[in-house]
């Protein structure tokens, strides 16, 4: 526990980065073999991402997002995209579970049925905030996996939605959630930490 506490500290939004860092694919795997155990709702795992190394697609990256120089000496630049028809897959992923005899055929059958319902009745709107909700999670998780891993990470809001989309080639059903840099950070010139609100201004008891 004290460990984990140890590396919510250390985690913080890295907003300078040292240049020519490769991050080795090797890491970005185990990064995202970890991430696909973030939670989401109905399992429905409705988070897409796409890493940008390329020198020349970060550099369109750059240009989208308000030319912030964190992208440009970042190892690599990671789109975080929502699913919206994420609920659609439920049959699919669904399928293990009944094979291998952990449900049976009618609570599979409810569950696709239920799921489908659940978001078909609540319509586009909520089907895309919980789009972001859920790829806000996942993204979570994946910056403090990153970080257990020795990367700093920054994420990011600031960048055109549809300049991102026309240049990383996203599928129009996709909403871009955020963009996550990442790298080294470079400490030379580091900032101490944002003021933090003390619990009793954000939390309340009933």
């Amino acid at each position: 526990m004290s460990e984990f506490i140890d590396l919510l500290k250390k985690r913080r939004s890295a907003n300078k980065f040292l240049k020519d860092v490769e991050i080795p694919e090797q890491d970005l795997d185990t990064i995202f073999n970890l991430v696909k155990y973030a939670p989401s709702a109905f399992n429905l795992q409705h988070t897409r991402y796409v890493v940008v190394k390329d020198p020349e697609l970060k550099e369109k990256v750059y240009e989208v997002a308000n030319k912030q120089y964190k992208v440009r000496t970042a190892s690599a630049v990671i789109a975080v995209l929502g699913d919206p028809k994420a609920y659609k897959d439920v049959a699919a992923l669904n399928e293990g579970l009944l094979n291998l005899g952990v449900i049976n055929k009618q609570e599979y059958d409810m569950t696709v049925e239920s799921t489908l319902a659940f978001y078909e009745e609540r319509g586009e709107t909520f089907q895309r905030e919980d789009a972001i909700r859920n790829a806000s999670l996942s993204a979570m998780q994946m910056m403090l996996i990153a970080k257990e891993l020795g990367w700093d990470t920054c994420p990011m809001i600031g960048f055109d939605p549809d300049a991102l989309r026309e240049a990383l080639e996203i599928p129009s059903d996709y909403v871009p959630v955020m963009l996550v840099a990442i790298g080294k950070e470079d400490t030379s010139s580091q900032r101490p930490r944002g003021y933090r609100k003390p619990v009793a201004e954000f939390v309340k008891y009933v």
